[in-house]
């Protein structure tokens, strides 16, 4: 990974255009051949970004990155480079998440149809160039359909599917892209965030898709 810090503009052109005028960012070029524009505030969420496949030219003052596939394209002018280092960080072992979310996903991967009815798998751990969506699906019309599954859903959970979304839309092979937020119990306020978002909130009932429920017998409430 190439971690660049300079004072720096970026335009971006392709399915809409941005500007982000000149100010001190980093600029990180990921080996996967993505890079990504961050400030020192807005938390995890880069600034502007270019999925692979890229390809980048460097020139004195000038870098231009272009994707291969949907030709989006980056032009960041540099006024002055105030770090600039590469570091071989190795093969990831992933992130692991605690049990339950782990079994959600596993569950909700085998069978989609608490999610949505008529849903099919695509992939789990489908990849991005900022992390994988734990589930890829499409509904019963063939619309691409990220989820992100939690065992308690919150304000940020919202978020990073949120930041999925925005970058999955962008990949003309899959837009559009629906999102829906699953998690056992999801907060009001992050519910809300979802569906301002025009993402899909679902809760799910883990013990009755471990089957450990017997929804046949009586119980007390």
């Amino acid at each position: 990974m190439r971690l660049v810090v300079a004072r720096c503009s970026v335009d971006y052109t392709g399915r809409l255009t941005a500007h982000l005028p000149m100010a001190p960012r980093l600029l990180m070029l990921k080996a996967d051949g993505s890079i990504l524009v961050h400030a020192d505030g807005g938390s995890y969420k880069p600034l502007n970004w270019m999925t692979p496949p890229c390809v980048v030219k460097e020139e004195p003052g000038e870098w231009t990155v272009v994707n291969s596939k949907t030709g989006d394209s980056l032009r960041i002018t540099i006024d002055e480079v105030l770090h600039d280092s590469t570091h071989e960080l190795g093969v990831d072992p992933g992130l692991r998440k605690d049990g339950v979310e782990a079994h959600l996903q596993e569950l909700l991967a085998a069978d989609p149809s608490p999610i949505g009815e008529g849903y099919t798998l695509v992939r789990r751990e489908f990849p991005t160039a900022i992390g994988p969506v734990d589930l890829m699906c499409r509904d019963a019309g063939g619309v691409s359909v990220a989820v992100e599954i939690k065992r308690r859903g919150e304000i940020d959970g919202v978020e990073q599917l949120t930041r999925y979304l925005e970058l999955l839309n962008r990949d003309p092979l899959l837009a559009p892209v629906q999102g829906v937020f699953a998690a056992q119990v999801i907060k009001p306020q992050a519910r809300v965030l979802a569906e301002d978002r025009g993402i899909r909130c679902v809760t799910v009932d883990y013990d009755a898709l471990r089957g450990t429920v017997d929804q046949t017998q009586p119980t007390l409430f």
